[in-house]
């Protein structure tokens, strides 16, 4: 939740600041969508289910540095402001990867 409310500030930022619509409009889709599939896992139906909605996160948070690092080769986020958003969404990713290689683990046990 918190990181997608960053996102939030991030894409006002993005339109009031510097007048862009395009790229911001993509990041607030990924990056609000990794808390939602984060949130849907949490009322799976199966451990299959988790996993699968878990790894829609993972690909959102994927999506989500892509955009980030767009956004710094364009200079509309300054170096400062990608490396703590970088940070904290890799630091996400390396969580939903290890809780579906966990989960994974377990359906074949």
């Amino acid at each position: 939740m918190a990181f997608a409310v960053r996102i939030v500030k991030l894409k006002d930022y993005l339109n009031k600041q510097k007048h862009e619509h395009s790229i911001s409009d993509q990041i607030l889709r990924s990056g609000t969508s990794i808390g939602a599939n984060h949130r849907e896992a949490t009322f799976a139906e199966s451990e299959t289910d988790f996993v699968h909605k878990l790894s829609i996160a993972q690909k959102e948070c994927n999506e989500t540095l892509y955009w980030l690092e767009l956004l710094k080769e364009t200079n509309y986020i300054a170096q400062e402001q990608f490396e703590d958003l970088m940070k904290e969404a890799e630091e996400i990713m390396r969580m939903l990867t290890a809780s579906i290689i966990t989960v994974k683990k377990h359906i074949k046990k």
